[in-house]
């Protein structure tokens, strides 16, 4: 249904998986390993896997906090886009990437789920992407700030309300890992 017709194709987009941003997240190694099975499945139905990396005064290129998690690894010509804005599309190459791959659905992954992860799928939706969240491939941390949801309830949170997403000639959604459909059958 998505609104880009001549591009049916899915990819699975896996945002801000790095060692700083994954450090003190809520089910941090449960999420990584639900993400390295969804990894492996994309590569083995063709689907493309395009990974996005956060930079500023806390992930600072080249730091080990900056680095993907040591369980995450691109292949060679998997996309690994750098970002400065919480919206992976904005000031970044990743339309680019996702028209020349012929895609109009992507799946998003990563975290943190409050931040990078809504903002980039609410820029894909507005963008004519249909969006499918991974409801147990997201996570973030516990900020501390009182008053503010612990991350359980944001992870919780995020899931209901992107499960109802739809607007004109396109659709959001969730889906566990075990259940994402990714290349067209």
């Amino acid at each position: 249904m998505t609104a880009f017709a001549h591009r049916p194709g899915t990819a699975l987009l896996v945002v801000d998986m790095q060692n700083g941003v994954v450090a003190h997240a809520h089910r941090g190694d449960e999420v990584v390993a639900t993400l390295a099975g969804l990894v492996a499945r994309a590569r083995a139905e063709g689907v493309p896997v395009v990974w996005v990396r956060h930079q500023d005064e806390a992930l600072v290129p080249g730091t080990p906090a900056w680095q993907l998690v040591p369980t995450l690894v691109p292949l060679p010509g998997e996309p690994v886009l750098g970002k400065e804005y919480a919206d992976a599309f904005e000031a970044t190459e990743l339309e680019e990437v996702l028209a020349a791959a012929g895609v109009g659905r992507i799946v998003v992954t990563g975290a943190a789920t409050d931040v990078c992860v809504r903002s980039t799928l609410h820029g894909g939706f507005a963008r004519g992407y249909d969006t499918v969240l991974v409801s147990d491939a997201h996570t973030t941390e516990d900020t501390g700030v009182e008053g503010v949801p612990g991350p359980a309830a944001i992870i919780a949170h995020t899931n209901l309300y992107w499960s109802q997403q739809v607007a004109p000639g396109r659709v959001g959604g969730t889906a566990e890992a075990a259940d994402v459909v990714l290349a067209a059958g």
